[in-house]
This record gives C-alpha cells, structure tokens and sequence, in this order.
C-alpha cells in the first residue's frame, strides 16, 4: 500500500483530534451552585433546574429551590461546603462574598461567572443573558432578557408619567437598633422610581441608621419595608408609630407597603411583576380609574 503524503497525514490527525467548527470544546456544566435568588430564578426559568446540586439561603423563589441543598447566605459564604458539593460551575450574584472565599474558589479551579449588582431594568436582562450564557442558552437567554424588560419598561414608563409621584421611605431592618434606610445607589431607590416614585433619601448612597431628623426632613408620603422587615419590627402600627416615623405624612395617614423582598427589591426575572405591583401601591387611585 502506498504511503500517504505527509501533508494528508497531518490533516487527517487534525480531523480527528481537533473538535469540528461546530462543536463543543468542552462539556456543559452538570453540578451547578446558584448563589443568589435572582440568578436561581432565572436558571428555573430557562428550564435548567435539574443541574442545580446547591443554593444559597436568598433562592426563595420558585418554592422548588428551597428543597435544594443550601450554602448559606450569600454575602457570607464558606469555601469548604462549596467544594464538598463538586460543582462544575458556580454562578454568583455580584453581592456574592466575601471577596476572599470568591478568590479561593476561583484558586480552587471551580469555574465562576458572577453577574453583575443590579439596580435598574437593563441590569436585568443583562443578567439573565449571563446566566443564560454560562449554562450554554445564550440565543435563549437573550430571548427570554428582550421579552422581560421590554414588558417592565414599558410598565415603568407608564407609571411615571403620573402626576405628584409620592416621596417613598425603604427601611430594612438589620437587629434591635435603628432600621437602615435607603439611599441613592441601592436596588430599593432603583425600584422606587422604576415605579413611579422618589426615593425620599437623597443626601447618602447606600444605607445608613435613619434619625428622627432624617426622617422628617426626608417626609415620606409612604413607607415600604419587605415582609420581613414588618414582621421583625412588630407590625403595621409598631413601625408608624416609632419616633423617627411618627411625624411624618406617612405615619399620619397610615401609608405603609410591605412587599415580598425577593420579588420586588432582586431585580430578577419578575421584575415587571414587581414594577406593576410598586405602581399600583404608589397610585392606588390611578389603578382604581384603569380598572373601571
């Protein structure tokens, strides 16, 4: 038999120990660990939930993800659990920490995608294309990011064009001192005015321990605290009837909202669920008009 040219040889091998143009280099993730409950969403959105192993103490939603193993939360999480599960990828909110465990797991060669901190509806269908990306969905993901966010812009856009949009005071509740509120740069005061109203803190970012004389030079017309937030401080009255709250118009007229944390302050993939939900709170009389 003749012996082939060197030239042949050399593309042969290559047909065969190199993947073809459209083909993976790698396998797709089997053992993945969600970190956050937006980004655990998405993943049951995209129907990808059986490669979940793990999540962390925020994925809430859908009720599915609690029966999940559990890492803890997410700004205090462990390496040692992490690893002990083998996951082949780990995809992370941008609150994830501490920054020395992301570190570690990154030294470990864990593969990691971390999503960016998200505050407003754009950051929401960047995120779910991330996620969607990593899990090897992307033209899906874009897809599913178009449909929601065009459907929550579209809602914030409404809600804003209404008239003497109410001054909106967030408090969370963090032990037995004063509860923190919201300033500038937090997802509270980007859903705020996602839905039609101002954030009443506008002199810090972040979140601070309210004082009786931030509060009433704040003046809220409504106070908004996630469920949790009511319970911890002992109801509807016990908040409105507080020093820092009782002066204000919001404490006069018996305006508080509590919300569902996750749905309303996760930017995740209900965000336009939680959009039409804060407008509805915010404008009560314009919901009542559009209803008739």
């Amino acid at each position: 038999m003749p012996s082939l040219p060197r030239s042949v040889l050399v593309l042969l091998l290559t047909a065969f120990i190199l993947p073809s143009a459209g083909t993976q280099s790698r396998a797709e993730p089997t053992r993945v660990l969600s970190v956050g409950g937006s980004i655990t969403e998405i993943v049951y959105l995209l129907g990808e939930e059986e490669r979940l192993v793990a999540v962390d103490s925020t994925s809430l939603y859908p009720p599915a993800a609690r029966d999940l193993p559990n890492v803890g939360y997410l700004r205090r999480l462990a390496v040692e659990p992490i690893l002990a599960l083998a996951p082949d990828l780990i995809i992370a909110d941008g609150d994830a920490g501490p920054e020395p465990v992301i570190e570690q797991l990154e030294a470990a060669g864990v593969a990691l995608v971390r999503t960016d901190s998200t505050m407003d509806i754009p950051g929401v269908g960047r995120k779910i294309r991330a996620v969607a990306s990593a899990l090897g969905r992307a033209e899906d993901g874009a897809r599913l990011a178009d449909e929601i966010t065009d459907r929550a812009e579209f809602l914030s856009a409404e809600a804003r064009k209404r008239v003497d949009p109410p001054r909106v005071l967030f408090l969370l509740s963090v032990g037995k001192g004063a509860p923190l509120a919201a300033g500038r740069e937090t997802a509270a005061a980007g859903i705020i005015e996602a839905a039609g109203g101002v954030n009443a803190i506008s002199g810090y970012e972040g979140y601070k321990p309210l004082s009786p004389e931030a509060a009433v030079l704040a003046d809220p017309e409504i106070v908004l605290v996630p469920e949790r937030t009511l319970e911890q401080m002992g109801g509807v009255e016990a908040i409105l009837e507080r020093p820092e709250i009782a002066p204000t118009r919001a404490a006069r007229n018996g305006r508080l909202v509590s919300v569902d944390g996750l749905l309303v302050f996760g930017f995740g993939p209900r965000i336009a669920e939680a959009v039409e939900l804060l407008s509805t709170a915010f404008h009560p009389g314009a919901a009542a008009a559009n209803a008739q």
